[in-house]
């Protein structure tokens, strides 16, 4: 199922003959919201995933709120990142030898050992790795590669690489298995203006696609129907027989609370970090906003595209790599300058690698295996897995050692507590890319 939270509903109800300016009795309440049975009825621009999320919040309530839940933000590098200039075997003789337009001088990389480095653009990963706060998967991908940008991407977002046509995606199905998990909130958002990525898609769990922050905001239709009548009208007792009237009171609760705590968190004038303007930084922002503002949300999920670089690569590689590292690295400042610090973990991947050698362009064209990163207080800090040999090759590209679905088991059962072997259809021994 595919939703867009930003697309708001307004409707509303002005009983025959009655005036607006009139306080609004417990009666009428009742009659306009059971009457339309949505809490729309009552003249609000509500976003949909609140009011979608609505009723779970009754149980949640008085309180009786849980230890908050690890969270999980993804970043999708789209386009095909090249890992041989993200993570740079310079201590091999053979980097240089392929890559005569595009290698970069051993004394500007940014060494994690003896033998590989990151790109200079990637300084902010480099105080993340001295800070314990950055895992290096190395040499990640899956049998059989597809250099298709679409199918690639699929393989990766539905994790069941033999499904030509996957109707569901891993996160999707690790939000379904714990749908019986009460929470207030959307139990994952996707901060895009593209449709939701197929890695989200569930059965059973509505995410929503945000691409404003006028989504997170609840408006009433003024006169005497404000936000403090709505809430004193819906905290009103009501007959025990009426249960969808218990329901509307609950879903009206729901909504203004959600919308209160995200709007008092984004009217800070100013947050605790600096981000750069990038626009990965804003989002990322925006969640750190979310996380310290209460949201219950588990997952978000955020991209970063113009990664497909067969020509003209120095400049433009260059340039995303600043923005990821400075971006993340921002997040993680911020997050632990609001507490939230041990409970978010980072996670980036791209759909492949590029080819060891470069083109005639100055580019690089589509490949295969490629680093992931795994970034926050909660990761085992280092290189995970050797970089990929440069002599043994497949058909000119990288042979892969880590399968991703062990990247993401070890996510699985260790960050989001879900048991991966039924999620990932099989075994998969998890990297380990947690503290233990």
């Amino acid at each position: 199922m595919l939703l867009d939270a930003t697309r708001s509903h307004k409707l509303s109800v002005k009983p025959r003959g009655a005036d607006m300016t009139t306080p609004f009795s417990r009666r009428r309440f009742l009659q306009t919201s059971v009457g339309t049975s949505s809490l729309v009825a009552l003249g609000l621009d509500v976003p949909g995933f609140l009011a979608r999320t609505a009723q779970a919040a009754s149980l949640r309530r008085n309180g009786n709120r849980s230890k908050p839940d690890n969270v999980l933000v993804v970043i999708q590098l789209s386009g095909g990142n090249d890992g041989l200039n993200t993570v740079i075997p310079y201590a091999d003789p053979l980097y240089a030898k392929n890559r005569i337009l595009l290698r970069i001088p051993e004394q500007q990389i940014i060494k994690i050992d003896d033998h590989i480095g990151f790109h200079p653009s990637l300084s902010s990963f480099g105080e993340l790795l001295e800070q314990d706060q950055l895992a290096v998967v190395q040499g990640v991908g899956y049998p059989n590669p597809d250099r298709s940008h679409f199918r690639s991407m699929d393989i990766w977002h539905s994790a069941a690489p033999k499904d030509l046509s996957p109707r569901t995606g891993w996160l999707g199905r690790a939000l379904d298995s714990k749908a019986a998990k009460t929470t207030r909130d959307a139990a994952a958002l996707h901060l895009g203006a593209n449709e939701l990525p197929l890695a989200l898609v569930a059965r059973e769990t509505a995410v929503p696609s945000i691409d404003s922050l006028d989504a997170f905001r609840l408006r009433t239709s003024g006169g005497a129907l404000t936000t403090d009548t709505l809430r004193e009208l819906s905290q009103l007792p009501t007959q025990r027989e009426s249960a969808l009237a218990q329901f509307i009171q609950r879903s009206t609760l729901s909504a203004i609370d959600s919308s209160q705590r995200v709007q008092e968190s984004l009217s800070e004038k100013s947050g605790p970090t600096t981000y750069p303007g990038y626009g990965l930084a804003r989002k990322l922002q925006l969640v750190a906003q979310l996380i310290d503002a209460g949201m219950e949300t588990g997952i978000y999920y955020v991209e970063l595209a113009g990664f497909d670089t067969h020509s003209s690569q120095v400049d433009t590689h260059a340039a995303l790599l600043r923005e990821l590292g400075d971006s993340t690295t921002a997040f993680l400042k911020d997050l632990q300058a609001r507490g939230q610090q041990d409970r978010v973990l980072v996670m980036s991947f791209s759909e492949f690698g590029r080819r060891v050698r470069e083109n005639s362009s100055a580019g690089t064209d589509h490949g295969t295996a490629a680093p992931m990163f795994l970034a926050g207080a909660p990761v085992q800090s280092g290189a995970i897995g050797a970089h990929p040999s440069l002599i043994d090759l497949q058909a000119g590209d990288l042979k892969f050692h880590t399968d991703f679905r062990s990247v993401y088991a070890g996510v699985l059962d260790g960050w989001l507590g879900c048991d991966s072997s039924s999620i990932l259809d099989g075994k998969f021994q998890p990297t380990p890319v947690l503290r233990v």
